[in-house]
Formats: structure tokens, C-alpha cells, sequence
């Protein structure tokens, strides 16, 4: 195989690799980046649902005492 016909295929192949592995790169950052706003809205969610646990118990602690008031 001659030269010219061997530089243009090193080139393309150059070519290839490295938009394969900016590809690769970008779509890996990408991936982080979502999951760590993933991770931060799960940790909002599961807040949420302990104050709601919290809210519940007081809820039911304040009907008990307003039970016992008026069964007086």
C-alpha cells in the first residue's frame, strides 16, 4: 500500500477515535451532572416525606387532647 492512500486513512481513523472518545467524554459528564440533580431532588423529596411523618404524629397527638377536652 502507497503512502497516499495510508495518510488519509490514518487521518480518518485519528478522526474517528477522537470524536468517538469526546463523545463518549461529553455523554459521561452529561450523565453526572443528572444524576447529581437527581440525588438532590430525591434528598427534597425525602425530607418532605419525613416532616410529613412528623406533621402526622402531631396531628394525631392534638386530636387525642382535643378528644379528651370534650369528652369532659
Amino acid at each position: 500500500m502507497d503512502m497516499q492512500g495510508l495518510l488519509p486513512s490514518l487521518f480518518a481513523l485519528v478522526g474517528t477515535l477522537a470524536g468517538t472518545f469526546g463523545g463518549i467524554l461529553t455523554g459521561s459528564r452529561l450523565t453526572t451532572y443528572r444524576l447529581e440533580q437527581l440525588e438532590k431532588k430525591v434528598e427534597k423529596h425525602n425530607s418532605l416525606v419525613e416532616r410529613t411523618y412528623r406533621l402526622e404524629g402531631q396531628v394525631s397527638l392534638l386530636r387525642d387532647e382535643v378528644e379528651h377536652y370534650t369528652e369532659r
